[in-house]
């Protein structure tokens, strides 16, 4: 069975640190897979990898069927991996439309030349990129501000337009980079639901990293636990809460 992505016995250093040390895992369509650990497991660093950020000194990251370790960022991000931020980084006195069209970028096939004069399918692209961001503002449920700076809003919304951005590039995999951090109880529920959305409306595997425990357990398909920048354990949600080596590594406590 051929995977929508392998990731390959990666190992990645710096200056003779390890940050990651022969991860392996793979994602299939529509799946949704969570990796957790302590901070300084080596989380962020695997992101990093997959949207070309780093280039590990060994392994290999296949992407349907095609290595593309050493790939530049922007050229990932066009073969369908977008990415969302733990710490927010959008475009404070642009509005919310603006903001979430921002990720059509990658989609957007005109010269400057003819989509400065706004005619034929230079007019004809913008209207279906305009037509795809009100549907991720009504996926998301954000109309009310949709014309809002991004800036005067709140925590928990801004985290959904960014969401919306990475959604606004059409990828096939969505890299979601801790989406709850800093939210309450109400906002991280309406998130788990929009995410859980995404998955079944629009079929986006995702790769979830996040620290919240019940929100990974209660959501995620499977979980692979990275400790120090090594596997430890990679499964089902339960089998992963009674995991000894998980418990005593992640959880602090003894097995």
């Amino acid at each position: 069975m051929s995977h929508l992505l392998e990731f390959k016995d990666i190992g990645l250093a710096f200056k003779g640190v390890k940050a990651l040390d022969g991860v392996s895992f793979h994602v299939d369509e529509g799946e949704l897979f969570a990796i957790i650990g302590p901070n300084g497991a080596g989380k962020t660093s695997t992101f990093n990898c997959l949207n070309g950020v780093y280039k590990p000194q060994q392994g290999d990251i296949v992407w349907e069927g095609e290595s593309i370790l050493g790939m530049r960022p922007d050229r990932i991000a066009e073969r369908g991996i977008a990415r969302t931020f733990q710490n927010i980084e959008l475009f404070a006195h642009m509005n919310v439309l603006e903001n979430i069209s921002l990720g059509r970028h990658v989609r957007t096939n005109v010269g400057w030349l003819a989509g400065s004069v706004w005619l034929g399918k230079a007019k004809r692209e913008e209207m279906a990129n305009r037509a795809k961001v009100e549907d991720i503002i009504d996926l998301l449920e954000i109309e009310q501000w949709r014309k809002y700076p991004v800036g005067l809003l709140p925590y928990g919304v801004q985290k959904r337009v960014e969401l919306g951005r990475a959604l606004a590039m059409e990828p096939k995999l969505l890299l979601l980079d801790e989406p709850v951090a800093g939210m309450n109880l109400e906002e991280t529920e309406d998130m788990a639901r929009f995410i859980l959305d995404i998955r079944e409306e629009l079929g986006i595997a995702m790769i979830l990293v996040e620290h919240d425990m019940g929100l990974v357990m209660d959501i995620a398909d499977r979980i692979m636990v990275l400790d120090f920048g090594t596997p430890i354990a990679t499964g089902v949600p339960v089998d992963i809460q009674r995991n000894p080596e998980v418990i005593k590594a992640y959880l602090g406590q003894e097995a």
